[in-house]
């Protein structure tokens, strides 16, 4: 089942692009910096460049994918966004995207405790996966899971 990486262009996102490679499933790599698109498309992703921030953009990217992986480091690294300030409004855009794109499953990678707002609800599923410990292999657990 399609996935879709927001966030593909930082280190842990291209770990998660290789491993969930390994099945040869699609694995959509959204991305803001274009340079690194060819490291991803050579792992076998396709890739989408645009703000992480735009709704539409991310929403477009997502079309018929089951499940969006959110990365919130690109909500806080020094990429730039420009239709959010914070990260809650980073969070409403993601929401609204993922909504708009029809996915089945969130798996967003944040620390416990941070409000994620309207994103809990944005899809049918929803888990959180803490960004310490095996990312990779928590996410691929629940990317892969019957139901979460």
């Amino acid at each position: 089942m399609p996935v879709i990486i927001v966030g593909a262009d930082s280190p842990q996102g291209n770990e998660l692009v290789a491993a969930l490679r390994q099945d040869r499933s699609e694995v959509r790599a959204f991305i803001t910096e274009p340079a690194a698109g060819d490291g991803l498309r050579a792992l076998g992703a396709k890739v989408a460049i645009g703000d992480v921030t735009d709704a539409s953009h991310v929403g477009g990217a997502a079309l018929n994918a089951f499940s969006a992986v959110l990365l919130i480091e690109a909500a806080t690294d020094d990429r730039e966004r420009s239709f959010a300030g914070s990260i809650e409004e980073v969070l409403a855009s993601w929401a609204e995207a993922v909504s708009e794109a029809g996915i089945t499953r969130v798996i967003l990678v944040a620390p416990p405790g941070l409000d994620t707002g309207a994103l809990t609800t944005a899809a049918p599923e929803f888990v959180r996966v803490a960004p310490s410990g095996d990312v990779v292999a928590a996410v691929v657990a629940a990317n892969e899971a019957a139901s979460v």
